[in-house]
């Protein structure tokens, strides 16, 4: 614990929803809701518009529009929500060189270290025009919290949503916390939660009085230090500037459940390649290739290989993940397929392909069981390090969220690697994604259906555009990428006729 709230957490404001109402003028001001569109889709983030109607984060999508009818249901953008979280992190980054980011709109600075604050009215002022600076930049909203710990820090940037600042005095730190749920506090998921709840304990005032001894007895040594500790507001985690990569991995979740095995393989075969893409991406190789598959009654297998040494070859990848496979039983139908590489490094080994074919498994991990509701992912013991329950990859990972234009059968939760244009006819447009007309300009989808698709023409920093519908094979209309809502050629006409008033 630090003697002055020097440390900052910036949370940004239901970041994805405020993207793009930021850049679909048409929906400022209105319900967005962001996530997977299939019938087994889950929310990523909602507008604040839509919060009020019960919407959140991991609900089911098919619950969220029978809650909010009349909000707009679009894919997720993540290389847009990158560009702007660069503009952001790059702010904070001027603060501070130690910035610890905990995803794309969450992140830690050490304000000490970057000399720009050393006691509460610094800290204040530095907060405060930090918010202003990313208003400035993005035209979206923050939430910051400073503290004398992250722990803290954290809680004060979501006790100060929306659009707020908190700064919680050194010392003040039990009274603040006494009231609020044990929820609250890292690690105190639903399980603990409602262990704790049985035993009368139901906040962070009580759970600082239940005292060290009688924790250790009901969660264990390591949970129930950590959480008097935490009770008490002590927390001495520094912030840190740099996280090692763990894993890399990709996985899809299918709107039908799979039965045939020569298709489960060839998808196998195709996750496999797309993460060897990633893996050389991110400047990596791997020793050991994970395969997960989550069956039709939602139990999840795990199954790992590991290589005599690292690689980034397609070939040896294909053939471990291949070989993983093998061993899975998919009698039933399969819901979703993963496949991951852990153990990374930055070099690779020689004549692995070789090593490959003669080495056998050298560990497997057993079934694991999940539970979760037809819309969307449980969280279970059956998971696999660096492949998220939602499509993400785990703590540490490298994997990164979804990109929009998922294939037949692989929509949600699995960010899809570069393919050829599709042919005209077989085009799909799901809602939120841009687009391009040869006359009108760039647009986004807002649906699709019987042929047809219809198209808002707009652009960040216009008036709300016209709303107009083509055949879902128009020659003229093409995907597109998104236009940048920061930094240069942010709102500019580009080629085509100007946008339509309404």
């Amino acid at each position: 614990m630090r003697a002055a709230p020097t440390i900052l957490h910036l949370d940004m404001d239901a970041f994805y929803a405020a993207v793009e109402q930021a850049a679909k003028p048409s929906l400022r001001g209105k319900a967005v809701i962001v996530g997977g569109l299939g019938p087994r889709g889950v929310v990523a983030t909602a507008s604040y518009e839509a919060r009020r109607f019960g919407v959140h984060s991991a609900m089911p999508m098919g619950q969220a529009r029978r809650l909010c009818p009349n909000g707009a249901c679009l894919i997720p953008r993540f290389s847009l929500y990158r560009e702007v979280s660069d503009v952001v992190m790059a702010l904070l980054r001027e603060l501070s060189p130690l910035v610890e980011p905990l995803s794309l709109d969450e992140a830690f600075v050490d304000l000490e270290a970057g000399g720009t604050a050393f006691d509460g009215p610094s800290a204040r002022a530095t907060g405060e025009r930090l918010r202003a600076d990313i208003r400035a930049a993005t035209g979206l909203s923050g939430s910051v919290g400073l503290a004398g710990s992250k722990m803290l820090a954290k809680v004060a940037s979501e006790e100060a949503k929306p659009d707020g600042l908190l700064l919680i005095e050194p010392g003040t730190e039990r009274e603040l916390l006494a009231p609020m749920s044990v929820r609250t506090l890292p690690g105190v998921g639903p399980a603990t939660g409602e262990h704790l709840r049985r035993a009368g304990i139901t906040t962070v005032g009580e759970l600082a009085e239940a005292g060290e001894d009688e924790l250790v007895r009901m969660l264990g040594r390591a949970h129930g230090v950590g959480l008097h500790r935490m009770a008490l507001g002590l927390d001495d985690r520094p912030v840190v500037a740099e996280r090692d990569a763990k894993s890399v991995s990709v996985e899809d979740t299918f709107d039908v459940d799979l039965h045939d095995r020569v298709r489960i393989r060839n998808e196998v075969q195709r996750l496999a390649d797309r993460c060897v893409q990633r893996l050389r991406g991110s400047g990596h190789s791997g020793r050991t290739i994970v395969l997960k598959v989550r069956r039709y009654d939602f139990s999840t297998l795990t199954r790992s290989e590991t290589l005599r040494g690292p690689t980034d070859d397609p070939g040896v990848v294909r053939e471990a993940a291949a070989r993983l496979l093998e061993a899975v039983d998919t009698t039933g139908g399969v819901r979703l397929l993963g496949v991951g590489v852990t153990g990374l490094a930055d070099y690779t080994q020689e004549d692995l392909f070789a090593q490959a074919l003669s080495a056998g498994p050298a560990g497997a991990e057993g079934p694991g069981t999940e539970s979760g509701g037809g819309g969307g992912a449980g969280s279970g013991s059956g998971t696999v390090p660096g492949i998220g329950t939602d499509g993400t990859a785990g703590s540490g990972g490298t994997e990164a969220p979804p990109e929009p234009g998922a294939e037949p059968g692989a929509p949600e939760g699995a960010e899809q690697s570069p393919r050829e244009p599709r042919p005209v006819s077989e085009r799909r447009w799901p809602a939120g994604s841009d687009v391009r007309h040869a006359v009108h300009g760039p647009g986004w989808v807002q649906g699709s259906g019987v042929g047809r698709v219809t198209v808002r023409f707009e652009r960040p920093g216009t008036a709300p555009g016209r709303v107009r519908t083509f055949r879902v094979d128009d020659p003229e209309l093409e995907p597109s990428d998104p236009l940048p809502l920061v930094g240069e050629g942010a709102g500019e006409e580009g080629p085509g006729a100007p946008v339509d008033a309404p």
